[in-house]
């Protein structure tokens, strides 16, 4: 079990690293290059969905004193979606 959330650390500080290329530099993954109108928006994005990846994996591995579950579904959904809200509207087209 811990190599299956290993591996969601591992994807989810690949996205944070994406994320925050994204934010400073503009810098997107070559499979997104064609969509992405706004790359901080959605340097942002990819930032919160791969934090909760992390967060997760440390609790799991009781680096961090974990709350209850129910605080941790409904703060690592949200952050998820809104996380995904942003990648999608970093992917809108602006009106001219």
């Amino acid at each position: 079990m811990e190599w299956v959330v290993g591996t969601g650390m591992l994807a989810g500080l690949l996205l944070i690293a994406s994320g925050t290329a994204s934010m400073r530099t503009g810098w997107v993954p070559p499979w997104a290059r064609r969509r992405v109108t706004r790359p901080s928006l959605y340097g942002l994005g990819a930032v919160l969905v791969g934090v909760p990846c992390v967060v997760q994996g440390l609790f799991y591995f009781r680096i961090l004193a974990s709350p209850s579950w129910e605080v941790r579904f409904v703060a690592q959904n949200a952050l998820m979606f809104s996380g995904l809200i942003l990648i999608g509207v970093g992917q809108m087209r602006r009106r001219s």
